[in-house]
Formats: C-alpha cells, structure tokens, sequence
C-alpha cells in the first residue's frame, strides 16, 4: 500500500483521511453516534446532544476541514472556538440566558428546595476532591469538580480559566450529564418516593 501511495501522490492526499484514522477517532464517532440517537430517538434535550454529537463526530475526522489548522485556512469549528470560547463570550451569553429563563416561584413557595442546590455544591467538592486523589492537579481538579453542580456553562467557564486543554471533554462530559436527567431521575424517584 505504501509504495502504491508513493508512486501516485494524489492517492496520498485522497486517502490521508483513513491514513490519520485511529481507534480513538472511531470511539468518538461511536460517543457521537449515541448523543445523536438519544437526541432523535428519544427527544433526550436534543438542542444540547445533537450539536455535541455531529460536533464530537466532525471534529474527529483525521484531517477534516471542520478543524483545518492550515495557516490562513480555519475550519468552522475552530472560528466558533476563537469567536466565542476563547473569548469567553459563550459562556456569558448562556449565562444571560438562563437567567431570563429562570422561575424562582417554587422556591419562593418552599424554601426548603434550597436543599437541592446544597446537594449540588456537595457535589462539587466531592468530585474535585476525587479528582485530586486520582492525580489531577487542583485547577484540573476544580475544573472537573464543577461538573458535580450538573452546570455546563459554568463548566465551560472554569475550564477555559484553568483547564484549557480539558475544555473540550468537560464541556461534554457537563452537558451529556445536563441531557442525560431524564434517563437518571425516574429511577431514583422510585426509589425514593411511593
């Protein structure tokens, strides 16, 4: 194969595509795949996973154009990164966001739903903590325990601040956590409810 790549070189740039390919790239599309179906299959917050899913499959194409990195050449993805996540200016806008959309009226009627979001902030110091006796740094650590507040614009924001080259399997690890509720609240209702 190689000394037919080397007596045609347009079958080099045909095939670079395969040739760059490893089982990692494969395990992405596969994670991607199954974002994508639990978005359209089972209506799983499908304005989260499906964007996650074709961008974790775009994005793992061995030399695609969504990520070109040729000098005077950006692929899209990495104009999104430069224009709104290096910048942080995502992050602020979703923040904005979920602000103007929040209902603070059954926290108004019971207080007591106060303890939820205590629980959160449990969560987060119970994964930074396990992440630092893992052998995570601690702003590695800090950037994964945010995930335990089950809040992905936060996320995102800590991990451009102190976790930059974690800042893309954060941001879907956060969100596929956000999407996947639905899928882990029934059974613990049952659980705790009759």
């Amino acid at each position: 194969m190689e000394a037919m790549i080397h007596q045609y070189p347009w079958l080099d740039e045909l095939l670079m595509g395969f040739l760059g390919l490893s089982w990692k790239h494969v395990v992405m599309w596969a994670i991607g795949a199954v974002l994508i179906y639990l978005a359209v299959k089972h209506d799983y917050e499908p304005a989260l996973l499906l964007p996650i899913g074709f961008g974790s499959i775009l994005a793992n194409i061995p030399h695609s154009s969504a990520v070109s990195n040729i000098p005077g050449e950006q692929g899209f993805l990495v104009v999104l990164y430069n224009a709104g996540i290096a910048n942080e200016l995502f992050p602020v806008l979703i923040f904005i966001a979920i602000g103007a959309m929040c209902d603070f009226t059954p926290l108004i009627r019971r207080p007591s739903v106060m303890l939820f979001a205590a629980a959160a902030q449990f969560g987060i110091f119970a994964t930074a903590i396990g992440a630092t006796l893992v052998g995570f740094s601690f702003e590695h650590a800090a950037s994964i325990g945010i995930i335990g507040a089950a809040d992905g614009p936060t996320t995102i924001y800590v991990a451009s601040r102190f976790a930059k080259d974690l800042l893309g399997p954060l941001s879907v690890a956060a969100y596929s956590y956000m999407s996947l509720v639905p899928v882990i609240q029934p059974p613990v209702i049952r659980a705790l409810t009759t």
